[in-house]
């Protein structure tokens, strides 16, 4: 007999409750609510909660845009670094399931696949390749953490961080003037152009590491 649902509405609805209401609000029971059925139908799909997790670690990877890709190898790492990062910020309340969950599904395989790819057609071979990948990856987790910090709604997350480091600066004062001149320049940036900063300086050492 066919399944009620598909895995991927299981997996939707799983990332709509914690979008809306936390990981608190995830469970077997506000899950079945959401899909107007019982929690018995949902042991069909996991068998406890650390498999709603893994469901929704899972629907925040399967939902990276897949770019185009092109014949540079370096603008195809950035565009899908970037779509990864897009991905994880959008779903704030998810980032730590997926800081924590190691997603074996293979709806987590097309960016992977993507990312390896590309960084192959940079020259990168063997234990050469496992690093940049993992260095490309901890880039987008890393950024995803620091947003993991400072919880708030996206529209409010650059101006608490111009707040904080105008803070810092106060406080470090003169006796730390490298720290309150940096602090200056952070109250002029936001998560958008730090994420892409850092991506460009990354992908210059793998570039000179390829070359």
């Amino acid at each position: 007999m066919r399944p009620r649902f598909t895995l991927a509405e299981v997996q939707a609805a799983a990332l709509r409750i914690v979008d809306g209401d936390g990981l608190s609000g995830l469970s077997m029971r506000s899950l079945a609510a959401a899909l107007g059925t019982g929690p018995m139908t949902l042991y069909n799909y996991v068998s406890n909660r650390e498999g709603l997790e893994d469901l929704v670690a899972e629907a925040v990877i399967a939902g990276v845009e897949i770019p185009p890709p092109s014949d540079a190898w370096v603008d195809d790492v950035r565009s899908i670094a970037t779509a990864l990062w897009r991905a994880v910020r959008s779903h704030p309340n998810a980032i730590p399931l997926v800081l924590t969950r190691r997603t074996v599904s293979p709806s987590s395989y097309p960016a992977a696949e993507y990312l390896i790819d590309a960084l192959s057609r940079g020259g990168l071979s063997d234990r050469g390749l496992l690093v940049a990948f993992r260095a490309v990856l901890s880039l987008v987790m890393g950024s995803a953490q620091v947003e993991l910090a400072r919880l708030v709604p996206e529209g409010e997350r650059d101006q608490e961080q111009r707040e904080i480091a105008g803070r810092i600066g106060e406080l470090a004062g003169g006796a730390h003037r490298h720290i309150a001149a940096l602090s200056r320049v952070s109250q002029r940036s936001n998560a958008t152009e730090d994420f892409a900063g850092a991506l460009e300086l990354l992908l210059a050492g793998i570039g000179a590491q390829a070359g």
